[in-house]
């Protein structure tokens, strides 16, 4: 915060930059906890952590990535020792752009085949098969062909080597992309078999 900043601007600055990016931190806190009570109480830790960190943020970089970092330490240091079991109630919990529908925020020549994927299947049918990878795998695919995150930019949110991104990456697209082509040949239609490298960044 500058000498010229007083708190009611930060204020007036989280609620106008930070606030509108609640509903798709809430998509990314379901993919973790797989719960809507969990996701929506590591929502709100979230949020007041951020708030209370607010100025700290350097203005004009990525304010999304800063958030969900601490999205993802919050569930890592809190919800993941107490969460309760998985929802498996109906789908309508998640909306249409916290499964494909979600601009990316990085400029990426290609977009993946399983973003590409995503956006053409049934939302149960990706919830469904981002449920079934393992958690490392289902937040790296869920943050890259999703929320359109960056490499670096996922490994920084998760606090890991890039190298370890992409290895996520890697195992958890070609599960995706398993799932996704059993129901794309069960429809009779491919997901693109030849690109599943993902996309280059």
């Amino acid at each position: 915060m500058t000498n010229s900043t007083t708190p009611k601007d930060l204020e007036l600055r989280f609620t106008q930059e930070a606030l509108p990016l609640l509903d798709q931190l809430y998509g990314a806190a379901m993919k973790m906890t797989r719960n809507p009570q969990d996701a929506q109480d590591l929502v709100q830790e979230t949020y007041l952590k951020a708030f209370a960190a607010f100025a700290s943020f350097t203005e004009g970089t990525n304010l999304k990535a800063w958030l969900y970092r601490i999205l993802t330490n919050s569930y890592i240091n809190t919800y993941r020792k107490k969460q309760r079991e998985p929802y498996l109630g109906v789908v309508e919990e998640l909306e249409d752009w916290q499964l494909g529908g979600a601009e990316s925020t990085t400029a990426m020549t290609t977009r993946s085949a399983e973003a590409e994927a995503i956006d053409r299947a049934p939302d149960s049918v990706v919830t469904n098969a981002l449920n079934a990878l393992p958690e490392d795998f289902r937040m790296a695919v869920y943050l890259a062909d999703v929320e359109g995150f960056s490499y670096q930019e996922i490994a920084d949110i998760a606090e890991v080597p890039i190298g370890t991104i992409m290895s996520r990456l890697h195992r958890g697209r070609a599960r995706l992309r398993k799932a996704l082509g059993e129901y794309a040949a069960e429809q009779g239609v491919g997901i693109g078999r030849d690109t599943g490298k993902g996309s280059t960044r």
